[in-house]
């Protein structure tokens, strides 16, 4: 999943789109894909952040709450790991967003693209070769197709495509099945 926001601090940023595509035994189902606008709080603009995403206020204006957003997400994630690409920031604004609807934390459980990445490619010292952490270097090196930038079902399904990729890497280095639990899932309250 992915979502595009005013900003990355969700105690004064808010979610302005959402975007997920299940993957299931090793495959992309796009016949499950969704994307959801999200209208922000009355009072709310999408500010500077619209040169990142493009979604403008106008276009949000139409959208759904961030309460009938929520309850779509959480029935398509419902038995699921959340996947996505840097987790933290979903995490965080899934978190916010829960409380403020339902007056609750989430217990989700994600895997991180950024974390497998850094699994495969850092050299002894920790470090990865600069830019191969984004999303787009990262899809550049396993020679993934290019696609537009900060748009939430777009990354979305670019994460879905970097996980397999990865998957596929970690598989042949191992020359065995690769197990979720052995994705560094992060289990979060």
């Amino acid at each position: 999943m992915d979502i595009e926001t005013t900003g990355l601090n969700p105690r004064r940023d808010h979610i302005l789109a959402a975007g997920w595509v299940p993957v299931v035994a090793g495959q992309i189902v796009l016949a499950d894909a969704r994307e959801v606008l999200v209208r922000p709080p009355s009072g709310v603009n999408v500010g500077q952040s619209a040169t990142a995403h493009g979604l403008t206020d106008d276009t949000v204006a139409r959208a759904v709450p961030l309460a009938d957003m929520l309850p779509e997400l959480l029935a398509a994630l419902h038995g699921r790991v959340l996947l996505a690409h840097h987790t933290p920031i979903e995490l965080r604004f899934l978190r916010r967003a829960s409380r403020a609807v339902f007056g609750c934390g989430l217990p989700l459980t994600a895997v991180d693209t950024v974390l497998l990445q850094r699994r495969l490619f850092a050299d002894v010292n920790g470090v990865v070769a600069p830019g191969l952490l984004r999303l787009h270097g990262a899809r550049s090196h396993f020679r993934l197709p290019r696609y537009r930038a900060h748009h939430a079902l777009m990354d979305a399904i670019a994460a879905g495509e970097l996980l397999l990729a990865q998957i596929a890497e970690l598989e042949h280095a191992s020359g065995r099945e690769i197990a979720l639990s052995e994705l560094s899932p992060i289990h979060r309250r």
